[in-house]
């Protein structure tokens, strides 16, 4: 149950004064449906509406003047001009359009409060289209701070403000949930001082993040996020599961590999089977760079469960990869004696009976799949282990259906690209992490060159050399057909040129293709019976051809640099020195010619992505939009890293002691948790 205390919080927008029928929908559209979600939209900016007189207004800045009413020049044409004046000065308030009845409300002679941005026009001073203008009875409804909430065209900055006021007067205050030592050292107020502080800024240094109020606010969001993460994995951890300790077939697979594993590699498997050993619930994620090596320490835990006696399955968000999975596998699990499979939406009829009916006996101990294996009628004898390769393309609903699929089943996920620190306490805090921060040896650099598209010619004769050598070769475009409104190089087109060019046959791989024939062409890639790939960017994650060593990515800047770092390790996985040419339109914008600069100068993953993350903004680091990121109110996610890591060692301290702390403290983390909304929810023995 909700605490009452709360009550208030969640009461619904609509009992709000002035919140009829017609706002509230907008509103809530807007915003969300409680008081909560109103007062928990913070101000976006401040404007500081200084008192002064016409003598010593500062042209372009926001000031509050007092003024006597003293003319309508009539103009039937043009802009309204309305002459006033104080005594050291005159000053003209401009109207774009005549507003009706100004002039009766507002006549000769009369002193008025005006406030707007002053403006000199013809060495005259203006205000175009006054913010305020009211008489002296109501020279108080000029704020001298004035914040600006975020607006839309119904619901205006003003109105927001006065409805965020009146919530505010009614809200409760609530018991103190942070440390009084934390308290002190932070120098934070409680929350609601906290809160009604942030609401009421006085300069624009009050709506930096960093400001104590929202701090304090910020933290309060992670501590609460933090609890619920690291409550869920306490939960799980507490779920027994079976002890799985055998791990020679695993040892035998390794001594046959043509090279060694790395120090990261041994160090993530050590992490997998201490927690597969351990008698609880594994959940890790292994994150790396481009060709650390991540599928093969995942095939090596399959491996452990099977030689325990289990089934493992890894789910690949597309037919090209599980493909690509099964295929490079294979060998290793045959000399193995183990069966391995791959079931993908394209099975039918007595293939898909004859695939369903090895998971189902036990025959199948491996299985490689696409969404194929979570659907209705794949039964498994044993699954003890789920790894789902780049996690974030998947819904939390699928990863549900597979993991139902056996009891206490163990999940292992890997991540592509590597996260910065805040967004893998943010996105995965309920995970424990692996970090593949290694290169296999024999890995050789990829020179990245920047290169403007003006000098297509000459790439285009660099590449028939390189290809008459026995090279193979990426051309990347960023969409798949010309429109009339996109100035964006399109595949197809690009195709039919190369074609022309090279005389020659080039496969073309795009997303709306079928899958077989994106599978058809990517085989012959593979076998080096193309020489060149023209493709979109559906090549970016998982295509592995040891002899393609050169990739060309058309219009560069208009990729993210986490993109372009996955595109680029589309080469460089053989033993041959690599090439990534990057081509831009000319000319560059500053920051695109910082992110192209990036690229060229490091191949280091989570440098990368740190500066991805800065330039971009969360949302779009891992390529996709991460469905599970948290929706966050204060917490900027950036600015407040510190706080973020501070709250997950704030909550497993506060989990440790729970019960032992003192009961108050107890009740008021309890309110801090429905007050977030962020509370310990465990819907089934898998969740």
């Amino acid at each position: 149950m909700r605490p009452e205390i709360l009550f208030p919080y969640y009461t619904s927008l609509s009992a709000l004064k002035g919140v009829g029928p017609k706002i509230a929908p907008l509103l809530i559209k807007h915003i969300g449906a409680f008081v909560r979600d109103l007062v928990f939209t913070l101000p976006a900016n401040v404007i500081e509406r200084p008192v002064t007189t016409l003598d010593k207004a500062i042209v372009g800045q926001v000031q509050t003047i007092e003024i006597t009413i003293k003319a309508y020049p009539g103009n039937l044409r043009g802009p309204q001009r309305i002459m006033t004046s104080d005594p050291d000065g005159d000053l003209q308030l401009v109207y774009f359009h005549k507003i009706k009845g100004f002039e009766q409300k507002h006549p000769v002679g009369t002193k008025r409060w005006v406030s707007g941005r002053v403006e000199s026009f013809n060495g005259s001073l203006q205000i175009t289209h006054p913010d305020y203008v009211v008489d002296e009875d109501h020279a108080s409804d000029i704020p001298r701070y004035e914040t600006i909430y975020p607006a839309t065209q119904a619901i205006s900055s003003r109105m927001l403000r006065r409805f965020v006021n009146s919530a505010m007067a009614n809200l409760p205050d609530l018991p103190e949930w942070i440390d009084a030592e934390i308290l002190r050292k932070e120098g934070w107020s409680p929350f609601n001082a906290s809160l009604h502080g942030a609401h009421a800024p006085q300069a624009l240094t009050d709506i930096d993040p960093n400001h104590l109020y929202r701090r304090r606010l910020a933290y309060d969001e992670a501590l609460a996020h933090q609890l619920a993460l690291k409550g869920r994995k306490a939960n799980r951890q507490a779920s027994p599961a079976l002890i799985l300790k055998s791990y020679d077939l695993a040892s035998k697979a390794q001594a046959c590999l043509p090279f060694t594993f790395t120090g990261a590699q041994h160090r993530a498997l050590e992490d997998i089977r201490h927690d597969l050993s351990s008698g609880y619930r594994m959940n890790r994620l292994i994150q790396g760079d481009v060709g650390s090596g991540k599928t093969l320490v995942a095939l090596m835990a399959m491996i452990d469960v099977a030689d325990n006696g289990f089934q493992s399955v890894m789910m690949a968000p597309t037919e090209i990869l599980a493909r690509q999975h099964y295929e490079k596998t294979q060998p290793i699990l045959e000399s193995l004696g183990l069966t391995s499979i791959l079931m993908t939406g394209r099975d039918k009829g007595a293939v898909r009976e004859q695939k369903r009916a090895a998971v189902a006996t036990g025959e199948a101990a491996i299985i490689f799949g696409t969404h194929a294996v979570f659907q209705d009628g794949v039964d498994f004898k044993g699954l003890q282990l789920a790894v789902i390769d780049e996690q974030h393309r998947f819904g939390v609903g699928q990863r549900q259906k597979l993991f139902l699929k056996g009891d206490s089943v163990h999940y292992l996920s890997m991540s592509a690209t590597p996260i910065p620190r805040t967004l893998a306490l943010t996105s995965y805090g309920e995970a424990d992490l692996s970090v593949l921060d290694e290169k296999p040896a024999g890995r050789q650099p990829i020179q990245t060159a920047v290169i403007p598209r003006a000098r297509l010619g000459d790439v285009f004769n660099r590449l028939k050399t390189a290809i008459s050598d026995g090279a193979q070769a990426y051309w990347i475009c960023p969409l798949v057909e010309e429109t009339a409104e996109s100035d964006l190089i399109a595949v197809e087109a690009r195709h039919r040129e190369l074609t022309e060019i090279f005389g020659t046959e080039i496969g073309l791989v795009h997303g709306r293709m079928p899958s077989i024939e994106k599978d058809a062409v990517v085989s012959r890639f593979a076998r080096n019976e193309l020489k060149l790939l023209c493709a979109t960017t559906v090549v970016e994650v998982g295509i592995d051809v040891p002899n393609a060593t050169i990739i060309i990515i058309e219009q560069a800047e208009r990729f993210g640099l986490a993109q372009l770092h996955q595109l680029r390790g589309r080469v460089g996985r053989g033993s041959d020195k690599s090439v990534c040419i990057l081509l831009y339109d000319a000319p560059l914008s500053k920051t695109a010619q910082a992110r192209l600069e990036l690229l060229r100068d490091t191949e280091d993953g989570f440098a990368i992505a740190e500066a991805d993350w800065k330039l971009r903004g969360e949302g779009d680091v891992l390529g996709a939009k991460q469905s599970g990121f948290p929706d966050y109110r204060f917490v900027d996610s950036e600015k407040h890293g510190d706080l973020v890591a501070m709250a997950a060692r704030d909550a497993v301290y506060i989990l440790q002691r729970e019960k032992s702390l003192p009961q108050a403290r107890q009740q008021a983390l309890n309110i801090l948790k429905y007050l977030f909304d962020w509370r310990i929810e465990v819907s089934d023995k898998n969740d």
